[in-house]
């Protein structure tokens, strides 16, 4: 019998004197236990997991309880390791809580032991966890597991509802009146998107934090948070059918069957033969068809076969090429992690296996969630080209006339021209749209508006506020972001702070002042030994700490720090509020800025860090063969890009890429169009930064490859720092 219920003629309290003092390890219950014990604190024996979470039972404690029971309850914290006590929550603990539970009166059933209560001010309801389901409370299993009465719970606003008829819930497919209710939710991303609360919970720990999303869009981020705050519980696992043993059996299973309309095998077209001429190939773009190489004439394994249905599509749709030879390793778009609020001391349980799995997750996370979320915000962009007309020779007012213009639009394709106001035809010349966007980052870096060495704020520069020139700074940022361009690479810490999180939550460092006589006055401060000392510094620089507001009654040698602290918050922060602002309204075009407030951590990077140097392996990934090649160039191709990293070559790792594409380094969202590289017979190497297309010569050694390729690559990018050297 379970101590943790109330014995026959004898108190709760009495019955928990029972139990012994030194804490055990969470056991499972026997078969069957489970259904003659009570939880401690709810005092049912019902064992649902979907609505009272797992019910354990320590036998050596003989002390039975349901997660939720535990994990909501609002005097208890979990203090322990996960293998210490009851999911890591103290017996001891445990303890306490029923002890402090049992003179608390539930609400609704009017018994002992209402060990949570609702967080609203003033509300003093208390209740068990099954009678507060019973009353449709909420409880928000993230943050500090609040719970809320059925009069202080969070409800859904809808503002309009033009839906006059009964809809589907999306999971059930049962007709629903289309009004929030606590049984009924919406979703927050899809206006159509109707639930049953019970089908959504069932869902959630069916699919876990991984896979539980909006079943129209396929949003996770804003719907969980929503769903999260209406009382839904997502656990931290993986869904449950990822757990099955042998669940993706069928699809180890190689497609084994001749499928061309003549087959010519005797043995039938089933028959397959490996290293000879039955060996079954199969296409290369759906894997669902197949052929034996003597059927399609292949010569071997090797080369790349599609079925009549492949392609027919991709001819056309105007991009048949072969099968690439290398995947574009920081453009995969995974599943988005689920970004829950600040963890509290109560974490949901997970298993060893569930942990192991979220390192290799947190291993991978960055760089998933940083182009995922930039691929999110190109989504925007519309397949309707707006040209934008650049003079090299005028760089940063031809661009600045571009993002002017009123037909110009950030939601559309840009197509940059140059144009070159010398040449009396009027003769125009397209241009990459990743190197103009890289050629503008670098200008805007270089530019009066900010200032500082490597890590820059904002600067105060009375004629670019007067021309809105931050703000059209904000706009180019946003814009190279969005439309596959790089990073600015080249923010403060507390510059992308005040963006992200506010001025208000932002401490600057002495670092951050680049002005050689405020930090001067800064570095007298802080070495101030006396009072004295102090007050005759703040003698010294009266007039400047009087314009700043920061004089203040000196009274001990500790109020030179509070005095530094104002001289760095003004000089950094305050002095600068007006370009930080007008910065800020231009970030967020196209819905920038309100992403980087959102995600924070994973911005944080890209605007502060340059991206990672380049390596052979990483330009080896990058450029994919779309078209048959030759063998030997190819392999002079990983031998010259090994001899460049090796130092042995007076070009470099970005002196390639930006001979094919225009950029010194690989966009947060990869490059449009892949990198590519095919092999023509030629003298020279020739970069198509359009296309991001290298076309490297066929030559007979090595030799004469590597260089083809220096004196190309060095002397172009030569006459290229030339031509640009008057405006970067």
């Amino acid at each position: 019998m379970a101590c943790g219920a109330a014995r026959e003629g004898k108190s709760d309290t009495a019955s928990l004197e029972l139990l012994p003092s030194a804490p055990r390890k969470m056991n499972e219950s026997k078969p069957g236990g489970s259904q003659n014990s009570t939880c401690v604190f709810c005092r049912k024996n019902d064992d649902c997991p979907i609505k009272y979470g797992e019910k354990k039972t320590n036998e050596k404690w003989n002390l039975t309880v349901h997660y939720y029971c535990l994990l909501m309850s609002s005097g208890i914290w979990q203090r322990g390791k996960e293998e210490e006590g009851v999911y890591g929550f103290l017996i001891e603990d445990i303890r306490k809580e029923v002890t402090r539970a049992s003179k608390l009166k539930c609400s609704v059933c009017k018994k002992t032991g209402a060990s949570i209560g609702c967080v609203a001010p003033r509300c003093k309801r208390s209740y068990h966890f099954p009678c507060g389901l019973q009353r449709e409370c909420i409880f928000q299993f993230t943050g500090n597991f609040a719970s809320f009465c059925w009069k202080h719970r969070p409800v859904q606003i809808i503002t309009s509802n033009n839906c006059r008829d009964s809809l589907l819930c999306t999971i059930c497919l049962e007709f629903i009146e289309p009004i929030p209710t606590y049984s009924v939710l919406r979703s927050p991303c899809c206006k159509n998107a109707w639930f049953h609360r019970d089908c959504l919970q069932v869902q959630a720990i069916n699919a876990g934090v991984f896979f539980f999303r909006c079943t129209l869009c396929n949003n996770s981020d804003i719907f969980q948070k929503e769903m999260l705050r209406m009382g839904i519980h997502i656990p931290e696992k993986d869904a449950s059918w990822e757990l099955e043993e042998n669940a993706y059996q069928e699809l180890l299973q190689h497609y084994e069957h001749c499928d061309v309309r003549r087959c010519r095998c005797k043995e039938g077209r089933d028959y397959n033969v490996p290293d000879s001429k039955w060996e079954i190939k199969r296409c290369q773009c759906c894997g669902s068809s197949g052929t034996h190489l003597a059927c399609s004439s292949l010569q071997s394994w090797e080369q790349n076969w599609e079925c009549c249905e492949c392609r027919s599509i991709l001819y056309s749709a105007g991009e048949f090429q072969k099968a690439k030879k290398h995947a574009l390793p920081n453009t995969n778009v995974g599943i988005n992690d689920c970004l829950l609020e600040e963890s509290s001391p109560k974490l949901p349980r997970q298993s060893p296996g569930d942990q192991c799995k979220d390192l290799l997750r947190q291993g991978s996370k960055f760089r998933r969630d940083i182009s995922t979320l930039i691929i999110e915000l190109g989504f925007q962009v519309k397949k309707r080209p707006k040209k934008v007309f650049i003079n090299k020779a005028n760089f940063w007012n031809s661009a600045l006339d571009g993002f002017r213009n009123q037909n110009f639009n950030p939601s559309y394709t840009i197509e940059i021209v140059y144009v070159n106001e010398n040449d009396h035809f009027g003769r125009e010349q397209p241009g990459s749209k990743q190197e103009f966007l890289s050629l503008l980052m670098q200008q805007l870096e270089n530019s009066s508006l900010f200032e500082g060495s490597l890590s820059k704020n904002l600067s105060l520069n009375s004629q670019a506020l007067k021309e809105n020139l931050y703000y059209e700074a904000g706009k180019m940022v946003a814009i190279s972001l969005v439309h596959g361009g790089p990073s600015p690479g080249f923010f403060s810490q507390t510059l992308f702070n005040c963006l992200a999180y506010g001025p208000e939550n932002t401490q600057p460092i002495v670092d951050d002042v680049s002005d050689f006589d405020v930090a001067q006055i800064m570095i007298r401060i802080n070495a101030a030994a006396t009072v004295d000392d102090l007050n005759s510094l703040i003698h010294d620089y009266y007039k400047y700490l009087e314009f700043i507001g920061c004089l203040r009654l000196i009274t001990s040698i500790s109020d030179k720090y509070m005095l530094a602290k104002d001289v760095l918050v003004y000089h950094v922060i305050k002095r600068v509020q007006a370009p930080f602002e007008s910065f800020k309204q231009g970030l967020k075009t196209l819905g920038v800025l309100e992403k980087i407030q959102t995600y924070p951590e994973a911005f944080f990077h890209i605007f502060c860090h340059k991206p990672e140097n380049l390596s052979a392996k990483i330009l080896s990934d990058l450029f994919t063969v779309h078209t048959l090649s030759d063998v030997q160039t190819l392999g002079f191709w990983n031998s010259y890009l090994q001899a460049v990293e090796d130092g042995k070559s007076t070009v470099t790792m970005e002196d390639i890429l930006i001979f094919a594409t225009g950029c010194k380094s690989i966009p947060p969202a990869g490059f449009k169009p892949n990198p590519s590289i095919e092999c023509l017979h030629m003298d020279f190497p020739v970069g198509n930064k359009c296309d991001n297309c290298l076309a490297l010569p066929i030559t007979s050694t090595y030799k004469e490859f590597q260089e083809s390729m220096d004196f190309a690559i060095k002397n172009t990018l030569r006459l290229e720092k030339e031509e640009n050297s008057h405006f970067i």
